[in-house]
């Protein structure tokens, strides 16, 4: 009898060693497309050698800004994305398919409204009747930034023209002074300071400083992809860790992929989103507080129920 229990259990063992080399092994030719904004998500990898020794494949896609990337993880070309909160909550209502896996906390005073050096704006009341460029598209946390400003400063969002530009386009617009008002994020609002540009308001008190990446709902459907992304995500959490200890050669690295200035790269990198840590119940509660005033002011048509789009399985909090 014993010897039957023996055999038994050498048979159980051998059944659940079975699917889960199979899962190693296809996770081994899991090849996961990585979705950067501006290249800052690549830089925190590359620096830290996060990545080495993944048991995965991978190659990065890089997006000058949430628009365009989550167009690409709507179609499919990119498994993973990297966006700020109010971005992430416009890609679920435009029907992209995709779940929040991971946060990352950065700080508030990486985007804002800049003005030219010279301008005559002195406060955000003086742009009452102006234009202000808002970069990337509808449904970016400039856009909810300059939104809470005005609001706070009485501004009626109907007395500013709003036009939405791409970071890259209105980069140039500013730095050749066809644009005076800009509300947008880093690395591009850190280069338009270091051209000279000036602070009208920053997203202290206005922003969460909150971002997120999320993940395909057809990666997370395929059991060695979902397990590719739950490791790339422990991986991010010890590339957040590497970046805080080593915040000088994060910078480094930084600079030498973006070739920004140095000096410049220090300002980006100490105050990224380079903190990343599973989704927690403060974090849904927050980005729900972001979902309920953007559909209140009519930043996004409806109000996205945040849970249903997260998906806290993937990466759980340790024990």
């Amino acid at each position: 009898m014993s010897s039957r229990r023996h055999l038994l259990k050498q048979g159980a063992a051998l059944s659940l060693a079975g699917p889960l080399s199979a899962l190693a092994q296809g996770r081994a030719h899991t090849t996961l497309v990585l979705g950067d904004q501006a290249g800052g998500l690549r830089a925190l990898f590359e620096a830290s050698r996060a990545l080495e020794g993944a048991p995965f494949q991978y190659r990065w896609a890089n997006f000058q800004g949430a628009a365009p990337l989550f167009e690409a993880q709507r179609s499919a070309a990119v498994d993973t994305a990297v966006a700020g909160d109010l971005p992430v909550l416009a890609a679920a209502v435009g029907r992209t398919p995709l779940k929040i896996v991971a946060t990352r906390v950065g700080k508030p005073e990486a985007l804002g409204i800049v003005v030219q050096p010279d301008s005559p704006l002195r406060r955000v009341a003086d742009l009452r009747g102006q234009s202000v460029v808002v970069s990337s598209a509808r449904g970016s946390i400039s856009q909810y930034q300059l939104y809470g400003a005005l609001e706070e400063a009485g501004v009626k969002r109907e007395e500013v023209n709003l036009r939405f530009v791409l970071p890259t386009d209105a980069a140039a617009a500013f730095a050749s002074r066809q644009i005076d008002a800009w509300a947008i994020f880093d690395p591009y609002y850190a280069i338009a300071l270091q051209q000279g540009g000036r602070i009208l308001r920053d997203g202290g008190g206005i922003n969460t400083a909150l971002a997120f990446i999320t993940a395909s709902e057809s990666a997370l459907a395929d059991a060695a992809k979902r397990a590719a992304v739950a490791d790339f995500l422990q991986r991010l959490g010890r590339a957040g860790e590497w970046a805080k200890a080593n915040a000088e050669a994060y910078a480094k690295v930084y600079a030498e992929l973006t070739r920004l200035p140095l000096e410049t790269s220090r300002t980006i990198t100490a105050r990224a989103a380079v903190t990343g840590r599973p989704v927690s119940e403060a974090d849904i509660i927050a980005l729900q507080a972001v979902a309920d005033r953007s559909a209140r002011d009519g930043i996004l048509p409806l109000r996205v129920d945040v849970r249903a789009i997260t998906d806290t399985r993937v990466w759980k909090p340790a024990a």
